[in-house]
C-alpha cells in the first residue's frame, strides 16, 4: 500500500517502521506551508498518517476531512517510532485499508 505522510521535516526511520505494517511506498508532505491546504490526496494513496506535532494546525483538520470524504484510513501520531507502532496496531484490525 502507498501512504501519504503529512508532517515532520525529516522522516528518519519512520518509513522502515511503516513497512512492517504493509506500507511499501509513501508520499511525504512536510505540512508546514499554507499552500498545502489546497492539495488533494493522490488517488493511489491507501492510508494517511498525520504527524500532529510537526504540522501547520489547520492542515490537520483539512487532511482529516479529505481522507474521510475519500474513505481512506487516517491515523494521527507523534513523530516517534513507538507512537507510530501503537497507532498502526490500533489500525491493523479496522478493515478499512484497501490493500
Amino acid at each position: 500500500m502507498k501512504a501519504l505522510l503529512v508532517g515532520a521535516d525529516k522522516l528518519g526511520n519512520i518509513p522502515n517502521t511503516l513497512m512492517n505494517y504493509g506500507v511499501q511506498d509513501y508520499i511525504h508532505w512536510d505540512g508546514r506551508k499554507k499552500k498545502m491546504r489546497s492539495l488533494d490526496i493522490p488517488a493511489e494513496v491507501g492510508m494517511v498518517v498525520v504527524f500532529y506535532d510537526f504540522i501547520e494546525h489547520n492542515i490537520t483538520k483539512i487532511i482529516k476531512e479529505k481522507a474521510k470524504q475519500k474513505d481512506i484510513p487516517c491515523i494521527f501520531s507523534k513523530r516517534s517510532i513507538s507512537d507510530i507502532a501503537v497507532q498502526m496496531e490500533k489500525c491493523t484490525n479496522c478493515n478499512l485499508c484497501k490493500n
